[in-house]
């Protein structure tokens, strides 16, 4: 049977608090996940879809049970929350058809060759990828479904047949240890070995997870201090572990003097309603916006209805918020372009902050900093010949924008945000985040710690998998996807073409 861990990890006080894991309970989970590795990863890709789909009834089932408790603990109003309870499930499903699929094993068969143009004979070599091992995950706080405890990291870490370790977030502790029973109980009842999931509490706890040698990769969603902490634990351990954090990101929106003027009021109103979004409290939320100062855009943005003030998720992000706003406002080349009445109150009103090209290249670092709530900066800028400039000074990030008509030469700059940023987009905006098998969500340091990688859509398997080489062995101790029948139908590459 898979278990939440049980009595004191499960526990929750009278006060809501969730009992920490205790280092004895700790061990017990690690040994069942490492004892479930084995047996997890030998089941095959459609069995493994099986216990995802029972994953996602399971979930659908309790909706009424968990969409109360995370209102409760997270501020979010039911319609969102039922809506992003449904993207998880929709998620797990969208794995199980991966599996079914078989192609994300990227199996290949190179053939022995006698006459191998290398100059020397090529011997039998079949390569496929395989489960890394147990993983620990760390939930986030602004996505209590989607990315928490049944999140993307959790879905796709067992759609890759690695046991997960579940470091519950402790702003929504009820809903983290009753979703996790729910996974619990689903995957026990498909048939998944014990030790395939757990949830574990507590700082100390997810830290002495991610050092300890059964463990074989690490995911994170949250801020930099926190991601970069974890990052250097994972990296600084006698074996090393791949750590997929995904840290801070502003998402900056060019928009160029031919959009301005074709459409520029579409964009402010649209603009107000991106960065305000969840209170602004999406990764992927447009932080700063960068037009053409003699547009209009700038006065139509000040005269623009910002939306009323909404709760932030808890206490800590309100404290984080009001403390990076009153940074931002104390800078001189910062000034207030439009402003709510209870800026600084809970819950915040939205703050549109604004500067000049001239000062955003005077001092990048301090005005790009991430401000994780309803605040944004609106850059002014006086020719488009800036823009590239501008760009350059820009960290890592998860999107980039280009606001734009098909007329604008833009070449220059596309190029420069497609290498800082892990999604561009065009006349859209970013803070929508579809699940596809096309989706990148991940981009360079510091907007994630492994820019090669995505923790949205269904490449997000590859974080978990590694691979395998066998060369010269005989059929029956091949792994299925590499036996020459193919028993499992997967798509192949045999000798340098595709198959099926």
């Amino acid at each position: 049977m898979t278990t939440v861990a049980q009595n004191t990890p499960g526990k929750q006080s009278n006060a809501g608090a969730v009992t920490p894991t205790t280092d004895a309970e700790l061990e017990s989970l690690l040994a069942a996940a490492q004892s479930a590795a084995a047996p997890l990863a030998a089941l095959r890709p459609a069995e493994r879809a099986k216990l995802l789909d029972a994953v996602a009834d399971a979930l659908d089932a309790a909706a009424g049970q968990l969409v109360p408790v995370a209102q409760r603990e997270t501020r979010l109003a039911e319609v969102r929350l039922r809506g992003e309870l449904k993207r998880t499930t929709f998620q797990l499903r969208l794995f199980g058809e991966l599996l079914r699929d078989g192609g994300y094993l990227d199996a290949r068969i190179d053939h022995a060759d006698a006459d191998w143009p290398m100059g020397a004979p090529r011997p039998d070599i079949r390569r496929v990828l395989a489960p890394s091992g147990p993983v620990v995950v760390f939930a986030a706080s602004n996505f209590p479904f989607a990315f928490s405890v049944a999140g993307g990291d959790t879905a796709s870490a067992l759609a890759a047949g690695s046991p997960v370790l579940l470091k519950a977030h402790s702003g929504h502790p009820g809903l983290s240890l009753l979703t996790a029973k729910v996974v619990a109980s689903a995957l026990a009842a498909a048939g998944a070995p014990e030790g395939t999931f757990a949830l574990i509490t507590g700082t100390a706890a997810g830290a002495a997870a991610l050092r300890d040698p059964r463990i074989k990769a690490g995911a994170f969603t949250g801020s930099i201090p926190g991601g970069r902490a974890l990052f250097d634990i994972a990296s600084s351990r006698p074996e090393p572990i791949p750590f997929f954090g995904e840290l801070g990101s502003n998402n900056p929106v060019f928009v160029t003097e031919a959009a301005a003027a074709e459409r520029g009021p579409e964009i402010a109103e649209a603009f107000v309603g991106s960065f305000t979004l969840g209170a602004g409290q999406f990764c992927t939320k447009p932080g700063t916006l960068f037009v053409p100062a003699d547009s209009g855009l700038v006065d139509a943005l000040r005269d623009a209805v910002l939306p009323p003030a909404m709760p932030l998720l808890n206490d800590r992000i309100q404290s984080g918020y009001v403390e990076g706003l009153q940074g931002l406002q104390s800078n001189r080349r910062l000034n207030v372009l439009a402003q709510g009445t209870d800026p600084l109150a809970d819950p915040p009103s939205p703050t549109l902050l604004l500067t000049t090209a001239t000062d955003m290249l005077a001092e990048p670092h301090a005005l790009q900093a991430e401000c994780f709530g309803p605040t944004a900066v609106v850059v002014a800028y006086d020719d488009e010949s800036q823009l590239p400039l501008i760009a350059e000074t820009f960290e890592g990030q998860l999107t980039a924008t280009i606001h734009g008509t098909d007329s604008c030469r833009v070449d220059g700059l596309a190029e420069i945000l497609a290498r800082k940023a892990g999604r561009v987009l065009w006349n859209q905006w970013s803070t929508g985040v579809s699940v596809t098998y096309a989706q990148q969500h991940g981009g360079p340091y510091p907007a994630t710690t492994a820019a090669g990688s995505t923790s949205v859509g269904t490449a997000a398997i590859e974080r978990f998998l590694r691979p395998v080489a066998y060369q010269g062995f005989p059929q029956h101790l091949l792994p299925e996807a590499l036996r020459e029948e193919n028993p499992l139908g997967v798509p192949r590459l045999v000798d340098g073409r595709r198959e099926n």
